[in-house]
Formats: C-alpha cells, sequence, structure tokens
C-alpha cells in the first residue's frame, strides 16, 4: 500500500477495458515485490521491511497512537439558533411513482436554490385542480416552508404557504427572494406612520439644512 505505480494508458488499453489495466498492475507490483525480496536476500537482510513513507509500526489499537495521527471526529448535539429561514422559493411536480401511497398524499417541492433539500408538501396544500392539470403550474412559483426532516429520509417534509405568480416576472421574483431571507415586506402599521410628519407637503427646515451636507 506504500508504494505507488504509475501506469500509462493509452488508446490500447482503453480497448482491453479496465481488466487489462488491472493485470498490468498487478504484474507490475508482483514484478517490484520479487525485486525487492531479491535484493534483500542479496544484502543479507531478513525481517519487517519498510518504506522511507513508514514512520512507525503499524498499529491496530488507536489508543497507542500519537495525538498527530489522529482525526478528531465529533457530531452536533444541539442547535443554538436556526439561522435559516426554512423558507424557499420553488416549483411543485407530481411524484414519478404513480403507484405509490405517497403519491396520493404529497406532491415534490423544487427549491431554486439548489442548496436547500426538495420537500415533500402535502397535495392539501396544492391547487384543487393541480392533479389533473400539473402542466398548469409548471412555470408557477411557491413559498415553501419546512417544518422538519427525518434522518431516515432524503427529502424534508413541508408546507407550501402561497402562490406568487408566474416565474420570471419581477414581483413573484422579489417577493420570493424577501421571504427566503425573512424580509418583514408588509405594509407599515398605524404606529409607525404617526411617527412621521402629518403636515404635507413636509420640507427640511433651513436650520436643519445647515448643519447637514447636502447629498442630493
Amino acid at each position: 500500500p506504500d508504494v505507488i505505480i504509475e501506469a500509462q494508458f493509452d488508446d490500447n488499453d482503453a480497448e482491453h477495458g479496465q481488466d487489462h489495466l488491472q493485470d498490468t498492475l498487478t504484474d507490475d507490483i508482483k514484478k517490484l515485490s520479487l525485486d525487492t525480496g531479491e535484493k534483500g536476500k542479496a544484502a543479507g537482510v531478513t525481517g519487517v521491511y519498510r518504506t522511507k513513507q513508514d514512520d512507525g509500526p503499524k498499529v491496530n489499537d488507536p489508543r497507542l497512537l500519537l495525538d498527530e495521527f489522529l482525526q478528531r471526529t465529533a457530531k452536533v448535539v444541539y442547535i443554538l439558533e436556526k439561522k435559516h429561514s426554512r423558507a424557499a422559493t420553488g416549483f411543485i411536480k407530481l411524484l414519478a411513482d404513480r403507484n405509490s401511497e405517497l403519491f396520493k398524499r404529497c406532491a415534490m417541492f423544487s427549491p431554486v436554490d439548489h442548496r436547500v433539500p426538495r420537500v415533500y408538501v402535502p397535495l392539501a396544500d396544492c391547487p384543487p385542480d393541480f392533479v389533473t392539470k400539473p402542466e398548469t403550474y409548471s412555470q408557477m412559483l411557491f413559498i415553501c416552508r419546512i417544518v422538519d426532516w427525518k434522518e431516515d429520509s432524503n427529502f424534508a417534509s413541508g408546507q407550501l404557504c402561497k402562490s406568487l405568480g408566474q416565474a420570471g416576472e419581477i414581483e413573484p421574483e422579489s417577493e420570493g427572494i424577501l421571504t427566503e431571507y425573512g424580509v418583514d415586506f408588509s405594509d407599515f402599521s398605524p404606529e409607525v406612520l404617526e411617527c412621521l410628519p402629518q403636515n404635507l407637503p413636509w420640507v427640511i427646515a433651513p436650520e436643519e439644512l445647515a448643519k447637514r451636507r447636502d447629498l442630493r
């Protein structure tokens, strides 16, 4: 295992396939082993042969190894804070296996952001005619929020929150981005609006302008 053999791979090797390459490597290793053994006998050396890359004896008990040879491992025991909003923009489509029980209960949500996993969403959250006319919603953007992801499942579980509109239009795309990043873009409350000047049109007072730098 400490010896690396660099083999020449050309078109002839490609024609004979991987088996030919494997046989070539096996023959080279046998020749190298025989050469090494003969050299050792000629020099009168017997015992354990060690290459330059060997730093010490082979041990199976990791407790006998030095710290520099160990790879530290760990596991997550608790999530202190969820940074992601668990919301994603994407498309819904029917499951591929139409004969499965899951097909009757769930649809597949595919996020636009490929860093987010695909999500099973209940058919009850989908439009009423989605099962009969799935092509109608192939370019429709939806917002989905992930609620769970079981350890034994390749896909997360979630709920459809709302339909945004056609993909490629500015308003649906913008609303999807803001929702994903948890930005509150709802209308200001009356309490907030009361903090604004009520006498319109409002102008900056001259004394205020005098102590400010005009960047208009």
